[in-house]
């Protein structure tokens, strides 16, 4: 009897002992690996060391902004389109502009306009323009009639311009080049031409020419004249034109147009009256030494004005432009 009490009460004591150990052998092992893969997934931000939290949000937000940015450089690409040119006027001289036209915006309107400044002076040419003018007019001028002939021409002219310009084909290849233009000039034009002066192949001592239906001479082989031409203009200006890509930026552009001005040219003639005479009622006499300067005068008045009707009804000058230019 004593032997069976104690085998119960030993047994009793050690199965609490044995579950005990059991169970905390079935629970503990647990790795890491299985620790992360079994974690929920936790939405808020975890605080940090600093106090600060960190997520996946606050670490993609500033290449977000970065690719935004050069998204809307893409689209909007306002550094592109600034234009300078270079070239020869007809009726300027050498020829300059600067510009902007962008032909990249996504705008249907805005890649088809465009602002230039332009601006031209014979002044940097002046010797090519003399030496021109002399291989054309040759060794013994040019015949404008009544035994008068012009020996020596010297031409100078300037321009300054505001405009714009609209491409109606936008960037459409080669069509694209193409633009109508609109602005305003302000330029002049001067033009002096000496008539006849020393003349050779005139026999005699004697240089005889009319003016007006009155018969001048000149003692002497020689001849001192001038004609002056002024137009000083300004005003609207409407034209068209292209440029035509070649390689890297570079273009051919031309202009062709004119200027809408209610100024026309003027004309003065300029005759000494030393050694010159006229023919009254058939003697000559001296225009300096008889004192018929007004007479003369007057009849250098009525040549001119013939002349200036003519000149007043035109009130359009030209302009025609050809040069290089590049758009960055």
């Amino acid at each position: 009897m004593k032997k069976i009490s104690i085998f119960t009460i030993l047994s009793v004591l050690s199965v609490p002992a044995l579950a005990e150990e059991s169970t905390t052998t079935d629970i503990a092992p647990v790795t890491a690996d299985a620790a992360v893969v079994a974690a929920p997934v936790v939405p808020d931000a975890q605080p940090t060391e600093t106090g600060t939290t960190l997520d996946d949000t606050t670490l993609s937000e500033p290449m977000m902004n970065e690719d935004a940015v050069v998204a809307d450089q893409e689209k909007m690409p306002f550094w592109r389109g600034f234009q300078i040119g270079a070239g020869i006027s007809a009726t300027g001289g050498l020829n300059g502009f600067v510009g902007y036209a962008n032909k990249d915006f996504d705008s249907f309107w805005a890649k088809r306009f465009g602002v230039r400044l332009d601006f031209s002076t014979t002044r940097p040419i002046r010797t090519v323009i003399s030496d021109g003018i002399e291989s054309i007019m040759g060794d013994e001028g040019i015949d404008i009639g009544d035994g008068l002939s012009v020996n020596d021409i010297t031409l100078s002219a300037k321009h300054f311009a505001a405009m714009l310009d609209f491409y109606p084909f936008g960037d459409t290849w080669f069509l694209g080049g193409w633009r109508l233009t609109g602005g305003y000039y302000m330029g002049d034009m001067q033009a002096t031409a000496k008539i006849a002066g020393e003349l050779d192949g005139i026999s005699g001592d004697v240089y005889e020419f009319e003016l007006n239906g009155t018969q001048f001479r000149y003692m002497g082989n020689s001849v001192h004249g001038s004609a002056e031409f002024n137009w000083d203009y300004r005003g609207p200006y409407i034209g068209t034109g292209f440029d035509i890509g070649l390689f890297a930026g570079l273009k051919i552009y031309l202009d062709a147009g004119v200027v809408f001005t209610n100024r026309a040219a003027e004309l003065d003639l300029n005759v000494p009256f030393a050694g010159l005479e006229i023919n009254q009622n058939g003697t000559w006499e001296s225009v300096e030494d008889n004192n018929l300067q007004s007479v003369v005068d007057d009849i250098i008045a009525d040549t001119l004005s013939d002349a200036q009707s003519d000149l007043d009804d035109l009130k359009f000058y030209p302009i025609v432009k050809l040069g290089f230019m590049y758009r960055f």
